[in-house]
């Protein structure tokens, strides 16, 4: 390639990477969209439903778990076509008319293509991405998950009109592979970073800075030990890191309990139609990408990571207040609130989660690092669906559910609460 060719990072680059984010939640926020119908057609409880979201995240999980390392020698693009192929096959497995077991399948690939996307991608950032737009590119990527939700939740419910819910995952199972195209073509023509070296099949820290002596987070001093990574003999990565995947579980049991089933909340208990009750998720999704793009920016101005997830375990704490408060009173204004809320906050973790690890961690080690955290993030989501929809099939119904996604956030408020006090005596 002459150097005519490449350019610097622009659109099409941070296309992919909002793309391979939003790739594989696509199938599950679809289906959740369209849980209505699909618990009617397959004559399946609220509480198996929940086990398709346990599948997908659990698969997840496990996957960031356990492949990090393994992720760490491959190329950018084996990584970013891996997770496209596999979105895509989960949703055209959809298609096939072999009841609940078919989805169970379905739902456990498109968990399996989430393994990489926030490490891969991260890595990308610091392989490619100037310094000066790194973070507020994190905000743009990590919105990625949202604009999965408000795309499937308008179009699923829309199209399961005209050709059914399967029709609808046929449909939508082009988006991967077109961004699969797009790809290839955004590394190609993207030139890695002058100081960024290959490395066992990727690439090396391309950052000097982030490797001096010591590293300030804004959150906590990593000593020199923890980010000298070698390519023959894996580091431990920092207690940071592990505070961040635990924060992530809590979290994400409370984000996707709410997002899994929040649908199928406004359907049943306010009486709402299936496009309108999936329109409740894509409200979430709009405010997501909102609130994701507005903390990066300030995490870029420097703000400190513990604290902003103290702010947002609060606003996701009367959040779910507000979703009790609304299906006791069956009051509509109330829901719409709560979703904003949920949108602006729970959701809103998650990029200053890899906004701060990338503070921390370089790039030669950032799949591993960021798959840690994911898994927390990731095992949280598994757990929540299955014990909403148990709570939700039990005679404690809804009510119960929303009082125990609301200690799942007065547990990530404590330990926010601890994670600063801890910071502030290790200052001193």
């Amino acid at each position: 390639m002459t150097n005519s060719e490449q350019k610097a990072p622009g659109v099409g680059l941070l296309t992919v990477l909002l793309g391979a984010v939003a790739a594989g939640p696509i199938l599950l926020y679809g289906l959740s969209a369209t849980s209505d119908s699909i618990i009617a057609e397959l004559g399946i409880s609220e509480a198996q439903f929940g086990l398709l979201a346990t599948a997908c995240f659990g698969c997840a999980a496990v996957g960031n778990a356990t492949l990090g390392r393994l992720a760490d020698r491959h190329s950018d693009l084996s990584l970013m076509a891996f997770i496209f192929v596999l979105s895509a096959l989960a949703l055209l497995l959809v298609v096939v008319p072999a009841g609940f077991g078919m989805l169970l399948l379905a739902a456990s690939l498109a968990g399996i293509a989430q393994s990489f996307p926030n490490g891969v991608t991260n890595r990308i950032l610091l392989e490619r991405v100037p310094t000066a737009k790194r973070i507020g590119w994190v905000g743009v990527k990590q919105s990625g998950v949202q604009v999965s939700q408000l795309v499937a939740s308008l179009a699923f419910p829309v199209l399961a009109i005209g050709i059914g819910w399967r029709g609808a995952a046929l449909a939508v199972a082009i988006i991967p592979l077109l961004l699969l195209v797009m790809t290839w073509q955004a590394l190609r023509t993207t030139p890695l970073l002058p100081m960024a070296n290959p490395v066992g099949g990727t690439t090396a820290e391309a950052d000097a800075p982030d490797t001096n002596a010591t590293t300030d987070s804004g959150d906590a001093t990593v000593p020199a030990e923890a980010t000298d990574r070698s390519p023959t003999r894996p580091a431990r990565h920092p207690g940071m890191v592990w505070a961040l995947a635990a924060f992530g579980l809590l979290n994400g049991v409370g984000v996707q309990a709410t997002n899994v089933y929040m649908p199928l909340f406004a359907v049943r208990e306010l009486d709402f139609s299936l496009v309108l009750g999936g329109t409740t998720a894509a409200l979430a999704g709009v405010v997501g990408v909102i609130g994701r793009v507005s903390w990066a920016r300030r995490m870029a101005k420097g703000a400190s990571g513990l604290h902003l997830l103290l702010i947002l375990a609060l606003i996701a704490l009367l959040g779910a207040g507000l979703f009790l408060t609304a299906g006791t009173f069956r009051w509509s204004v109330l829901l719409w609130i709560a979703v904003a809320l949920h949108g602006i906050s729970a959701l809103g973790v998650s990029v200053v989660l890899m906004s701060a690890l990338m503070r921390v961690i370089p790039a030669s080690s950032m799949v591993s690092a960021s798959g840690i955290v994911t898994a927390g993030m990731f095992f949280g989501f598994a757990l929540g669906p299955v014990g909403m929809g148990l709570l939700v099939s039990s005679v404690g119904g809804f009510p119960l559910g929303w009082i125990a996604v609301g200690i799942t956030y007065l547990l990530c408020t404590l330990l926010a609460l601890v994670l600063l006090r801890a910071n502030s005596r290790s200052r001193q």
